[in-house]
C-alpha cells in the first residue's frame, strides 16, 4: 500500500510538473507570437501561435485575434490544397473562439464572417449560391443585432438577387430580403450618425477632439460611407426589379392576407411611394389602412402624399405638421423633417421647405442632404427677378448655392464626391471675374431678396 501511494504521488507530481512546464511554455510563446503579429511577421508567428492554440486554447484572447491575422496571411500567400487547409483552419478557429471566449464572440458577427470567408473562396470550397445564401440567412436570423458588417450585408442581399434572377426565389422573397437588409442598414446609419453627431457638436462648439475621438470620428465616417455606398447599390439593383406593373399585382394579391400587418403595410407603402406608384388606387387603400393599423409620423406623411395628389393641400399640410410633432426621437424626427421638406419643395413651397430642412440639420447635423436640397432651391431661384435687381445680383445666388452645398461635404463624408460636381456647376454659372470687376462690387456683401432673404460676399479679384 505504501509503495502504491508513492507511485500515485510521483505520477501526480510529474503531471503537475508537465502541466506547469506547458503553461510556462504557452505564456512564453504567447509573448513571442504576439510581438511578431504586431510587426506583421506572420510566418514567424505561426509556429509559436499554433503551439499555444493547441495546448492552451483558453489562455488569452490574442490566440484568436492574432491567429485570424496569421491564418489570413497564410491564405493570401498559398494556393491549392494548402490554401484550402488554411481557410478551414480559420473557420475552425472561430468555432474554438466561441467555445473558450463566448462573451467576446458575438454570434451574428462571427457567423457572418464565416459565411463571408466561404463566399470569398466559394470556388475553392465548391460552395453553391444557395448554400451561401442559407449560411448568411441563418446568421442574420439568429443574431441580426451583431450582423453589422457592410460587406456581409451586401453579400447577403446580392446572393438573394442571384437566386431571384435564376428563378429560385420569388419577387416577395427578394423584396422581403431587401427590406430586412435595408432596415438593418438604417439602424446602423442611425447608430453611427448619432455617435458622429456628438463629436460634430463638440467641434462646432470650438472644442478640440482628443486623438481617440479623432480616430473614432474617422471610423464612424468610414462606416457611414460604406453603408451609404451599399445602400445606393442595393437601391439601384432593387429598382431594376421593382416596377409598378409587377408591384401592384403582387400587393393587390397579398393585401387581403396582410392588411393588418403593420410591417408589411409599411414596407409596401414605402416601396410604392419611392417607386412613384402613388397614382394607383391601391396606394391610397394601403396608406389609409396603414394609418389605421399603426398610426405614426410615417403614416401621416404618406396620407399627406395622397391628399396632395387630390389637390387638398391645406389638409395635407396639417398632416405633415402632425407627423413632425408625433416623432420624438431626434434622428427619426430629422428624417421626417427632411421628407416633409422634400415634399414641400416639389410643391414649390421653398420657404417652408428650408425651415424643415434647417430643423433636420439641427437634429442630425452630420447629414449633409438638407444642405444640398437648400442649395438646389437657391440654384433654381437664381433667375427669379424678385431675388435680385439685375442679372448680376440674380446670378450671385449661385455663389450662395455653392456655399450651401460645400457645407454638405464638411459635415457628411458620404457626399464629398457628389458635392464637388454641384459646386463646380453652381460656380460656373456665377458672375465671371470680368463681370465682378465691371460691377465694382468685389469684396462687398450684397443682399439676396425673395424667399431666400440672405446675404453673400462677392469674391475679390486676384
Amino acid at each position: 500500500m505504501k509503495s502504491k501511494s508513492i507511485i500515485i504521488s510521483m505520477v501526480l507530481l510529474l503531471s503537475f510538473s508537465v502541466s506547469a512546464q506547458t503553461d510556462l511554455e504557452c505564456k512564453t510563446k504567447l509573448s513571442l507570437f504576439h510581438q511578431s503579429a504586431i510587426t506583421q511577421k506572420y510566418d514567424e508567428a505561426y509556429e509559436p501561435w499554433l503551439f499555444v492554440k493547441n495546448n492552451c486554447p483558453d489562455l488569452n484572447l490574442a490566440i484568436y485575434a492574432d491567429g485570424e491575422k496569421i491564418l489570413k496571411h497564410k491564405i493570401e500567400n498559398s494556393k491549392g490544397e494548402v490554401q484550402l487547409s488554411f481557410i478551414n483552419k480559420v473557420l475552425e478557429l472561430w468555432l474554438l473562439r466561441e467555445e473558450h471566449f463566448k462573451s467576446d464572440t458575438p454570434q451574428g458577427e462571427y457567423d457572418a464572417k464565416a459565411c463571408q470567408l466561404q463566399y470569398d473562396y466559394k470556388d475553392e470550397l465548391g460552395k453553391t449560391t444557395l448554400e451561401l445564401f442559407e449560411c448568411f440567412d441563418a446568421a442574420f436570423k439568429t443574431d441580426k443585432e451583431t450582423f453589422t458588417h457592410p460587406k456581409s450585408l451586401y453579400t447577403y442581399f446580392s446572393l438573394m438577387v442571384e437566386l431571384f434572377d435564376s428563378g429560385k426565389k420569388s419577387s416577395a422573397d427578394l423584396f422581403n430580403n431587401y427590406d430586412n437588409v435595408s432596415e438593418k442598414i438604417e439602424v446602423e446609419i442611425q447608430n453611427y450618425s448619432e455617435k458622429l453627431n456628438a463629436l460634430v457638436e463638440k467641434v462646432d462648439n470650438g472644442e478640440t477632439l482628443t486623438r481617440s475621438e479623432e480616430n473614432k470620428k474617422g471610423a464612424y465616417e468610414s462606416y457611414l460611407k460604406n453603408y451609404a455606398l451599399i445602400q445606393g447599390n442595393m437601391n439601384i439593383i432593387a429598382d431594376k426589379r421593382a416596377k409598378c406593373d409587377n408591384l401592384i399585382p403582387l400587393y393587390t394579391k397579398d393585401f387581403e392576407i396582410h392588411q393588418n400587418d403593420s410591417i408589411w403595410l409599411k414596407r409596401s407603402v414605402s416601396r410604392m411611394y419611392h417607386k412613384d406608384c402613388t397614382d394607383d388606387d391601391l396606394y391610397e387603400t394601403m396608406v389609409k389602412q396603414y394609418d389605421k393599423v399603426a398610426p405614426s409620423a410615417d403614416t401621416k406623411v404618406y396620407v399627406a402624399t395622397v391628399l396632395f395628389k387630390k389637390g387638398k393641400d391645406e389638409e395635407a399640410y396639417k398632416y405633415l405638421e402632425e407627423a413632425y410633432k408625433l416623432e420624438t426621437r431626434s434622428y427619426k424626427k430629422a428624417n421626417i423633417a427632411f421628407r416633409i421638406g422634400a415634399i414641400l419643395k416639389e410643391k414649390g413651397q421653398y420657404s417652408k421647405t428650408r425651415n424643415f430642412l434647417l430643423e433636420a440639420l439641427k437634429l442630425n447635423p452630420s447629414n449633409g442632404k438638407p444642405h444640398l436640397l437648400i442649395a438646389l432651391m437657391y440654384h433654381d431661384s437664381a433667375k427669379d427677378k424678385n431675388c435680385g435687381k439685375d442679372n448680376f445680383h440674380q446670378r450671385a445666388v449661385y455663389w450662395l448655392a455653392a456655399e450651401e452645398a460645400q457645407k454638405a461635404s464638411r459635415v457628411d463624408p458620404t457626399l464629398q464626391s457628389s458635392v464637388k460636381a454641384y459646386v463646380d456647376n453652381y460656380l460656373a454659372k456665377a458672375p465671371t471675374k470680368e463681370e465682378i470687376f465691371l460691377s465694382g462690387l468685389a469684396g462687398k456683401t450684397i443682399k439676396i431678396g425673395c424667399w431666400i432673404n440672405r446675404s453673400i460676399k462677392v469674391p475679390t479679384i486676384d
